[in-house]
């Protein structure tokens, strides 16, 4: 069960990583490139609020809440809290998430947006993975108050 969560938060990690390293490497500062002209484009934004741009200049806040989450997935995931297939992918989605926008705010103090659509808040990978873990989440406890069983 333990490999499940790693294996998915290392994969959203490196892909987070990556894209961002690519995008620093390739687009100044507020500089968009059009992948469908009008509906999606690739915009670089340094963003030092939360997901989505929201609540911009906490950044010590996010990056303390951040490592908090982190550790105690990690330390449900040890404890055995969780056996149930689903869940843990959207524990390794948030926790992969987490990591990446962890890593932006220790080294930068901001995290690096570049997915653009126009009628939304730039966002990234991270932002992404961590938005769909919790919707997983927030339907298996919906659906199934179980969810964490075997």
């Amino acid at each position: 069960m333990i490999f499940r969560v790693l294996s998915i938060s290392s994969f959203v990690l490196i892909v987070d990583r990556l894209t961002k390293y690519i995008l620093l490497k390739n687009l100044s500062e507020g500089q968009s490139v059009g992948v469908v002209p009008g509906i999606f484009h690739i915009t670089l934004v340094l963003n030092s609020g939360a997901a989505f741009g929201l609540f911009k200049g906490r950044s010590l806040f996010f990056t303390i809440s951040a490592a908090l989450v982190m550790i105690f997935i990690c330390f449900y995931i040890w404890r055995g809290g969780c056996k149930d297939l689903l869940t843990l992918t959207a524990l390794g989605l948030i926790l992969g998430g987490a990591a990446g926008n962890l890593i932006d705010r220790v080294l930068f103090g901001y995290i690096i947006d570049f997915l653009d659509f126009r009628i939304w808040p730039v966002f990234n990978i991270a932002d992404t993975s961590i938005t769909i873990g919790a919707f997983i989440l927030a339907i298996r406890i919906m659906f199934n108050k179980r969810c964490c069983t075997t």
